[in-house]
């Protein structure tokens, strides 16, 4: 089967179902921020270019961490317990895309996916209060860190990085409790690692998650600054 090309002035995407085996559904585009938001609601994203092209591409099955499902692990509840690390909310959201640029991703090389049209794209998403990051530190020094967007109760995971051993995980373990006290139904984690998988992520099939995000439409979207509260809660702070 031919992959679909997209039209670059028309922001409309084939159904998830026509992908490949290996995920890949299209080709072409752009990353304006409605094409980005479109392409995850509909459970497509882009995982790489070349040489200018974006390729598309909507995984089955797909990667989640349901929220209560999360494994703290006894390692990981001493971290919290002994306060290691500090954590914050999108307060240097294009540096936590350059450190995670420098991080390897299944499946390819370090740094060859995060080109800095992806940086342009996501810090757009970012100015609109749809992208959040996450960060972590260790006194003044950014140890860890992980991006993605949140659009009604859904957080679509792109990428994280560490500098320290565990500082992504307990970022993310926060970060996960955080948004189960707002409701979230679940993480989009994309396909499997071990990383994620010692967390509590599994796969679905892609019909389950299409599901949740036809559940999604109807759920209003959290835009704007986030910040953690003084009991690891969210807040939302305007543009």
């Amino acid at each position: 089967m031919p992959v679909y090309r997209l039209n670059s002035n028309d922001i409309a995407f084939p159904p998830p179902y026509l992908a490949e085996p290996n995920g890949l559904l299209a080709v072409g585009g752009d990353l304006r921020p409605e094409r980005l938001v479109l392409a995850y609601q509909n459970g497509i994203f882009p995982w790489f270019e070349d040489e200018g092209v974006f390729y598309w591409y909507a995984p089955h099955p797909r990667c989640v961490v349901f929220p209560d499902e999360l494994k703290v692990h006894k390692s990981m509840r001493s971290i919290f317990n002994q306060k290691k690390f500090r954590y914050t909310l999108d307060t240097c959201f294009e540096r936590v895309m350059r450190n995670c640029a420098g991080s390897p991703r299944a499946g390819q090389d370090s740094g060859s996916w995060i080109t800095n049209a992806f940086v342009a794209g996501y810090q757009r998403l970012f100015d609109l209060g749809i992208a959040h990051s996450v960060e972590v530190w260790d006194g003044e020094a950014l140890v860890g860190g992980l991006y993605g967007l949140s659009i009604g109760k859904i957080f679509y995971g792109e990428s994280m990085f560490s500098y320290t051993t565990n500082a992504s995980k307990a970022g993310f373990i926060y970060f996960v409790n955080a948004l189960q006290k707002l409701d979230f139904k679940l993480i989009d984690c994309q396909q499997e690692t071990g990383h994620l998988l010692s967390l509590g992520a599994r796969s679905i099939d892609r019909e389950l998650f299409m599901e949740y995000l036809m559940q999604n439409h109807y759920e209003r979207t959290m835009a704007g600054r986030w910040r953690f509260g003084a009991e690891g809660d969210i807040g939302v702070e305007g543009l």
